[in-house]
Order: C-alpha cells, then sequence, then structure tokens
C-alpha cells in the first residue's frame, strides 16, 4: 500500500498546530535575527526591526503607498480593493495574506517575513501578528496628521536605507502644504461631507478628514461640527443652511468599489441652491487618496496637488 500522500497532510496539520499554539501564547518578544537590528518606535511600542529586511508583509494601504513610492519590494498584501496605483500588487505575483481586518496567519507564515507592517484598519491585530515576526503599527495620527505621515516616511525611510530620498519627498510636501494653505486662505468656507449607501455624515476640525481644515487652511463652514470616526450624519437640509462656499465630498462607495453615491445624495434642490453650487465649487475629492490610502506619499501629494488645482481655478 502506498502511504505517500499521507506525509504532506500530516506536515500541514503539524504546521497548522504549531501556528495555533503560537498563536494562543502571550505576546513576547521574538529573538533577535543574525543581521543587525535597529530599535524602531511605532503606536504601540518600540520593537527590534532588522536593517533593510527583504520579506515584509503590509497590512496598511498608507504604509504599501509609501513603500512603493520608495521603491522598497513586499512580500505579500492583503486582498481587497486597492488603490489604482497600486494594483500591480493585486495580481498572483504578489502573495495575499488575508484581509485588513482577518490576516491569514498560515499564510504570513509560509512567507516566513522579517518585517510586518500594520496601520489603521490592521491595527487591532498587531499582537497576534507579532508572534510571527517583528511586527510595527504605522497608523497615521489624523488629529496630528502631517507630524505623523513625517514620523512614519522617516521610519519606512531609516529602516531600508532610503532617509535621503524620504527627506526629500517630505520637503517637497511641506512646500506644496504652504502653497495650498497660502491660496486657501482667502478661498472662502469649506464643509466636507462622506457619502455612502446614500446616507452623508460632515466632517470637521479635529475629526479624520478634518486636515482640510487643519492642515489645508480652509476655513471650516461648521467649525463645532460633531468629532466621530463616522461624522456628523447630515441631510440636504444641512447642507443648505450651511450655505458652504465649497462643498468638498469623498465618496465612500467609490472608493471601495462599490460604485459612485454622491450624484444620487447630492444632486437635489436644496443643495443646489448653495453657494457652492451655484459657484460650481461641488469637488468630488480623490476619494482612494483620502479614505483608502492617506498618510502614503504618494496619496498625500495627490491629495494636496487636487486641493491647489481646484482652489487655483477658482481664485
Amino acid at each position: 500500500m502506498d502511504f505517500r500522500p499521507v506525509r504532506p497532510r500530516l506536515n500541514g496539520l503539524v504546521k497548522s498546530a504549531a501556528l495555533a499554539l503560537l498563536l494562543a501564547l502571550p505576546a513576547q518578544a521574538l529573538p533577535a535575527a543574525a543581521q543587525e537590528t535597529l530599535p524602531v518606535q511605532h503606536a504601540q511600542g518600540t520593537t527590534p526591526v532588522p536593517r533593510n529586511p527583504q520579506r515584509v508583509v503590509v497590512y496598511d494601504m498608507a504604509a504599501l503607498d509609501t513603500l512603493d513610492a520608495l521603491g522598497v519590494k513586499v512580500a505579500g498584501v492583503p486582498g481587497g480593493v486597492l488603490p489604482g496605483y497600486l494594483s500591480k500588487y493585486a495580481s498572483g505575483d504578489t502573495p495575499k495574506v488575508g484581509t485588513l481586518f482577518e490576516p491569514d496567519f498560515e499564510a504570513v507564515a509560509a512567507l516566513e517575513p522579517d518585517l510586518i507592517i500594520v496601520g489603521g484598519r490592521s491595527a487591532a491585530k498587531y499582537r497576534d501578528l507579532a508572534k510571527l515576526a517583528p511586527t510595527i503599527d504605522l497608523t497615521t495620527d489624523t488629529a496630528d496628521f502631517m507630524a505623523s505621515v513625517t514620523r512614519n516616511v522617516e521610519t519606512v525611510g531609516r529602516i531600508f536605507g532610503k532617509e535621503a530620498e524620504a527627506a526629500q519627498r517630505l520637503a517637497t510636501l511641506r512646500q506644496s502644504i504652504e502653497a495650498v494653505r497660502a491660496t486657501a486662505a482667502g478661498a472662502g468656507k469649506g464643509l466636507l461631507v462622506l457619502t455612502t449607501g446614500g446616507k452623508m455624515s460632515a466632517y470637521g476640525p479635529g475629526s479624520r478628514f478634518g486636515v482640510l481644515h487643519t492642515l489645508f487652511g480652509v476655513t471650516p463652514a461648521v467649525p463645532d461640527l460633531q468629532v466621530s470616526l463616522h461624522g456628523q450624519s447630515i441631510s440636504p437640509e444641512f447642507i443648505l443652511k450651511t450655505d458652504p462656499d465649497w462643498l468638498f465630498v469623498i465618496d465612500r462607495d467609490a472608493a471601495i468599489g462599490q460604485g459612485a453615491a454622491a450624484p444620487a445624495v447630492l444632486n437635489n434642490e436644496l443643495v443646489a441652491r448653495t453657494k457652492a453650487w451655484k459657484a460650481k465649487q461641488v469637488v468630488t475629492l480623490d476619494s482612494t487618496s483620502w479614505y483608502l490610502s492617506g498618510g502614503g506619499l504618494t496619496a498625500t501629494k495627490a491629495m494636496i496637488d487636487q486641493l491647489a488645482a481646484v482652489l487655483k481655478s477658482a481664485g
């Protein structure tokens, strides 16, 4: 009798059991790698990370954006919707390691990564992933957006020996932001809304999209909006009453590949009576940059460039 097919199955069972046992253990420091390491401070602590890691698994769109912009190769990414400019990672050439919310731990272990990066939507899985390889959390802090972007980009630059390029990219972003702020200063008041599934929420200073006001300098039409993850629920009547000079729109449905929600929600007679609508100053923001990968080098540049273009054209 030929028992050869049994061995791979047993090996798979043993590997699965070993992985389950590892994940059941408390989080603990991993043994230092043979190569040189450097201590990396991040959103959930300090982790020794090998210099120039060769097998990097990424669970954050902003981090993937920055790694791609700096020419760093990636060994594994989550499945799901990716920004168009990162579509090359959607192909079968790049192994998939679960989703942003639900990592495939066996797929990660099979890649034997020497660095895992989480952030934002995947930050809750930090402790479990840290049992498999050195893991850092590069969550973008929306309350201190540019300082957070700077820290994360500099961290990636330090790990991969890309300090000079990272510094140059950041300097360019800062110069562009100053130019946008100068233009925004006299552009009037703006209201930012997110549309999804036929509903609308407004976001003001201090919120996840508050950088429109705090960083880019657009005067808020409503300075005291409720600050929460999902924003303040609003209606067309609210927009008419607020009557902003500018209406900035993030279409979440478009960002996640479910079609455009904004036209159906905003195309009504109440919104049409606002100053923003009459002046043709209703701006559909680049939803992938604002919603999916905000905080990455490419996404942040896209955010700045779009605002610069629309504000300048109105001036």
